[in-house]
C-alpha cells in the first residue's frame, strides 16, 4: 500500500475479491483460511479502515505490472517442443496489464489533482490485452515466436513455487470476472493522469533487452 499523510491521501490498494467469491464458495480454494487471493483481499479489506477514520483517501487500483515478465519467472520459457511460451491461466480473457513506473506517475496526476479526487477509487491500465495478443506482440518485439500457454487454474496453482495458490486464485478472478476487474481500469482516465503513460508494445521497444529468455 502507498499513501501519504496530507490533505488528500493516495492509496494503492486492490479489489476484496472475497465481495465476488464468498469463502464458501468452492470455485477456488480458500486460502490461509480466510482469504480467496490474499494479497488481494488484505489490502481491499483495509480500505474500510481508511473511510471508518474518514482519511480524506483516493483508492487507487493498479493492475499486472508487465516488470513480472522481467522478474519473478513470468518470461517466456521453452516448452517440451523447444518454443517460446509465456503462461497464464487467463483462457481468452483480457488481463489489465501496467509498467510499474507509469504507476507512480499516474499517483502523482491524482496528487496534482488536490481534493477532487477524495474519495473516489481510481483504476489504472495502460493496455487491455489477452495472452494470445500478449504472445504476438512479444514475438514481434523479440524476433522469435512466442507463444501463449493457457492454462487452467487448477493447474497453474499446482506448479509449486511460493505463491502458486495465491496467484491461480488472483489469475481465476480475473478471468472470471473480466468485465467488472477490465471496467475499474479505464485506459483513459490512467492516461488523463499521466499522458506518457506506455502501452504493451511501447513498453516492450523500452524493455524487451530485459526479458530473460529461459
Amino acid at each position: 500500500m502507498l499513501w501519504r499523510a496530507g490533505p488528500s491521501d493516495n492509496m494503492i490498494s486492490s479489489q476484496d475479491t472475497r465481495l465476488w467469491v464468498p469463502l464458501s464458495d468452492d470455485r477456488m480454494p480458500t486460502l490461509q483460511g480466510q482469504y480467496k487471493v490474499p494479497h488481494f483481499d488484505a489490502k481491499g479489506a483495509s480500505n474500510k479502515v481508511f473511510s471508518e477514520l474518514s482519511v480524506p483517501t483516493t483508492f487507487l487500483l493498479t493492475s499486472f505490472y508487465w516488470d513480472n515478465l522481467i522478474y519473478f519467472g513470468m518470461g517466456p520459457k521453452k516448452g517440451p517442443d523447444g518454443k517460446l511460451a509465456i503462461t497464464l491461466p487467463m483462457g481468452d480473457k483480457k488481463l489489465p496489464g501496467i509498467a510499474a513506473e507509469d504507476i507512480g506517475r499516474c499517483a502523482y496526476g491524482v496528487f496534482k489533482q488536490g481534493l477532487e479526487l477524495v474519495g473516489k477509487t481510481i483504476g489504472i491500465a495502460g493496455d487491455h490485452l489477452t495472452g494470445t495478443h500478449m504472445a504476438e506482440s512479444l514475438t514481434q518485439a523479440m524476433g522469435q515466436e512466442v507463444k501463449y500457454n493457457d492454462v487452467s487454474p487448477e493447474t497453474y496453482r499446482s506448479f509449486g513455487f511460493q505463491g502458486a495458490d495465491d496467484l491461480g486464485n488472483m489469475f481465476q478472478f480475473k478471468r472470471d470476472f473480466e468485465h467488472d476487474f477490465c471496467g475499474a481500469r479505464d485506459l483513459h482516465t490512467a492516461r488523463t493522469l499521466n499522458p506518457a503513460l506506455q502501452n504493451f508494445d511501447t513498453w516492450l521497444g523500452q524493455n524487451k533487452n530485459r526479458i530473460p529468455l529461459e
